[in-house]
């Protein structure tokens, strides 16, 4: 006995047809997030700047300070005050103070503002002074 509408078929031509559309729309949403991918500018270059300055109490020290991973200064302090001036390289910065005597890391969050930075040094440690 055949039947006029073959319903097994038709549901296998529906499940195809849903099964192309789900790929379409995979296909047009990884060519979307590609494209906005490569239009990202991968190297962004910052205007602010960061002035470091080191008041007293680093004079005759074994120092280094480093701004996130990068190391800006290895070395004892000649004079105070000692100052650095350096170009914001990040999206958020951290300045590391490491007393190579004692290996006490000193943190301090910059701003994304860049700015002044007066440090000092005494029996408690290293202070950032009110700017």
């Amino acid at each position: 006995m055949a039947h006029r509408l073959n319903t097994n078929k038709q549901f296998m031509i529906g499940n195809g047809i849903l099964a192309f559309a789900v790929i379409a729309v995979v296909v047009v949403f990884v060519y979307m997030s590609l494209r906005a991918g490569a239009s990202k500018q991968t190297e962004r270059n910052y205007q602010e700047t960061y002035n470091i300055t080191l008041m007293k109490g680093f004079m005759g020290n074994p120092i280094e300070i480093h701004i996130n991973d990068s190391l800006l200064f290895d070395g004892k302090v000649a004079n105070e005050p000692f100052s650095l001036k350096v170009n914001r390289f990040a999206e958020e910065s951290a300045l590391l103070i490491v007393d190579k005597n004692t290996e006490i890391v000193s943190s301090f969050d910059l701003s994304s503002k860049g700015g002044d930075y007066k440090l000092e040094r005494d029996t408690d440690g290293i202070k950032l002074l009110a700017q």
